[in-house]
This record gives C-alpha cells, sequence and structure tokens, in this order.
C-alpha cells in the first residue's frame, strides 16, 4: 500500500518566463481544477494529521495527502476556500520567525518576494480544520548548521508555534528535502509524529514515518501526471482530465 502525498509551494497566478523557481507556483485556476478532478475520482485529501492513521493501516479509504511548503499568504487567499469547498485538509509548514514576513531564503536565488501569513491567518488555517506544521525558526539547510544549531531550529519551532496557536505541532518538513539521520531523530525526540522530504515517490506504510516521500506539483503539471500519481491502477476511464477540465471550468462551486 502506499499514498501520495502532493507538495505545492504558492497558488498564484505563475510570474513570467525566466522567473527563477515559476514552476513552485501553480495559478489558481489549476489549483481548482486538481482538486476537483481528485474529488470527482473519490478521493479524499487530507493533511499529515489525518493521513497518518492511512498510513499506518489503521483506516483504509481513497486518500492523498496535501502539503504545502513555507506558510505564503497567496495559500490562505486562494487555495483554503478550494479545500474548504470539497471538504478537504491540508497541513502548511510555517516558517515560525518568518510569519507576516517573505520567503527571504530564496532572494539569492533572484526569486521575488511574496509575503507569508501572518499570525491570524495561520490562526485562520487552523481553526478551518487544516494543519500547521513546522518548517523550522529560519528555513535552514539542516545539514550546513551545528548539530546544537539543527536541534534549536527543530525544538523552537515547534514551541513556537504551539504557544501561538494552543494547540500541539506534530508535522514536520526538512527545509530543501535536506536531512541526516541525526535530524530525523532530532525530530522524532522533539514529538513530532510525521517529518516530510522533497524527494520524490509515494509514501508506503514501510517508509519511515520521519522521512516520507512527497510529489511535486508544479505550474507544468498536468491532470494525467496527478492521474498517474494518485491513482496507480485505479479504474479511472469514465474520468478523464478531459471531461473533468470541462466540468469543473463550468462549475461554480467554488
Amino acid at each position: 500500500m502506499s499514498i501520495a502525498i502532493l507538495t505545492y509551494h504558492q497558488i498564484a497566478e505563475v510570474p513570467p518566463h525566466g522567473t527563477p523557481l515559476r514552476a513552485l507556483t501553480v495559478s489558481p485556476a489549476d489549483f481548482r481544477r486538481q482538486m476537483a478532478w481528485m474529488h470527482r475520482l473519490g478521493f479524499r485529501g487530507l493533511s499529515m494529521r489525518d493521513l497518518m492513521p492511512y498510513l499506518r493501516r489503521e483506516r483504509t479509504g481513497k486518500v492523498f495527502g496535501i502539503t504545502f511548503d513555507d506558510g505564503f499568504r497567496n495559500v490562505h487567499q486562494h487555495a483554503m476556500p478550494v479545500l474548504d469547498a470539497f471538504g478537504f485538509t491540508a497541513t502548511n509548514y510555517f516558517v515560525s520567525h518568518q510569519l507576516n514576513g517573505t520567503n527571504v531564503w530564496d532572494r539569492e536565488l533572484g526569486v521575488p518576494d511574496a509575503p507569508l501569513m501572518g499570525v491570524p491567518e495561520m490562526r485562520e488555517w487552523a481553526r478551518a480544520g487544516h494543519e500547521v506544521g513546522s518548517h523550522t525558526l529560519d528555513h535552514v539547510h539542516l545539514p550546513k548548521v551545528r548539530p546544537e544549531e539543527a536541534l534549536r531550529q527543530i525544538v523552537q519551532s515547534k514551541h513556537e508555534l504551539e504557544q501561538l496557536l494552543g494547540d500541539p505541532v506534530t508535522a514536520f518538513c526538512y527545509p530543501y528535502g535536506e536531512q541526516e539521520p541525526a535530524h530525523r531523530e532530532m525530530v522524532k525526540d522533539a514529538g513530532y509524529v510525521s517529518a516530510t522530504l522533497t524527494q520524490r515517490g509515494r509514501a508506503s506504510v514501510s517508509d519511515d514515518p520521519f522521512s516520507l516521500p512527497r510529489i511535486t506539483v508544479s505550474s507544468r503539471s498536468i491532470l494525467r501526471f496527478l492521474q498517474k500519481s494518485l491513482t496507480r491502477h485505479e479504474d479511472i476511464r469514465r474520468n478523464s482530465p478531459r471531461e473533468i477540465r470541462r466540468k469543473t471550468d463550468s462549475s461554480s462551486l467554488v
């Protein structure tokens, strides 16, 4: 048994060609089509908190994971209403020292600044049933910092987010997907329940819950790609991407 965990970053109008990391932005219209397509196929999108019982074989069903890295404000604006309309939940991994800030870690790559959610928006995200996860204090390369700093980034970010929310934070995501066995132990010892990578693949019940692979959705992703990622051997002939694109383009659901 394996389950697809999708990774998104920004949900906004796709920047012009030549913009660094342009592919990590998915347009609101495409995101809506993707969620509508999965809903029509009978899948339910879940946060990591809601997905873990399926990965532990405590529950069964047609499910997939939805994760967002970095806590961009445009996810609150464009993605949350769509998720809520379809009854899906999702995990957003927040950089706790950049709440109400920007993606400063991308500047050296020439990526334009984009606003991140502040505390009120993060709390709205959680109140809607979605999950707040940790992406460290400062979006650091964990293997490039000293072990004591890596531990501080992992542990203190959890504490800060929990103080702001008043609820446990049990999901972690390694910035840049970079981690070593020692970091996985730190995450486990800190009290997290899951941790995700950028390594591509479907999560299996046999995987270490602190190194779960995901599938990145980009501006170039098409419904056929998601079809293959989610369904594998499912019978989807009655729900072709072309037909679902037609239906969702004309829908006023969200």
